[in-house]
């Protein structure tokens, strides 16, 4: 049973997501908030595993609570879900570590779709979204020389990476096992100096490697 957290300012639709959400019998809302600093308290109370949040709440919004919640847990997923259809929005969300980014018209079914692939390590980010952002990511594409070496395999890993490949999904295309794709993972991001893979996600992308 994977556990989620609600961080939603109104009422009446964390009730529809949380109805919407257990409909699939692994997932499980053990806690809720109304807002990013509520988010944070909650954080401190239970071991979730991933954390569907809004960005315009009030006191502190959800960009600035995935900025801290990512610095203090960054293990946890983070499912942007927003009203708002804009791609700056996305950008910083991306930046601060978000592990997706969804909007609020989606199908039921899409959005447990996102939570599954947040949750196995993927990336979601609402097709009409990532037309704009993609190419504001290339649009700041760095010189191919200013990336650190690579092996051969790494660079292959990193560009399933930006493609939102899981690690599974990795090791099935590469012909390796999960572990070993965790640990080129792990080398990777410290060559890069990442933090994690959404930041080498949107690394692959800024640099052409997916």
């Amino acid at each position: 049973m994977k556990k989620i957290l609600l961080v939603e300012d109104q009422g009446i639709v964390r009730q529809g997501l949380k109805m919407m959400i257990e409909q699939d019998q692994t997932l499980k809302v053990v806690a809720e908030a109304e807002n990013g600093h509520d988010a944070i308290k909650q954080m401190e109370r239970f071991l979730v595993d991933l954390i569907i949040m809004d960005i315009r709440m009030p006191e502190m919004n959800g960009l600035e609570a995935t900025r801290i919640i990512k610095g203090q847990w960054p293990d946890v997923k983070i499912l942007i879900l927003t009203t708002f259809n804009d791609d700056e929005y996305a950008l910083q969300a991306l930046k601060e570590g978000a592990n997706g980014f969804l909007l609020k018209t989606s199908q039921a079914e899409k959005l447990i779709h996102s939570v599954h692939s947040c949750l196995n390590g993927g990336m979601t980010i609402q097709d009409e979204v990532a037309a704009k952002v993609v190419p504001k990511l290339l649009s700041h594409q760095m010189d191919r020389q200013q990336i650190p070496p690579l092996t051969p395999r790494e660079l292959s890993i990193t560009q399933l990476v930006g493609k939102g490949r899981t690690n599974k999904e990795i090791a099935g295309e590469l012909h390796l096992s999960v572990g070993t794709v965790k640990n080129h993972l792990t080398q990777i991001l410290q060559k890069l100096e990442l933090r994690d893979r959404t930041q080498l996600a949107i690394y692959a992308v800024k640099n052409s490697i997916a």
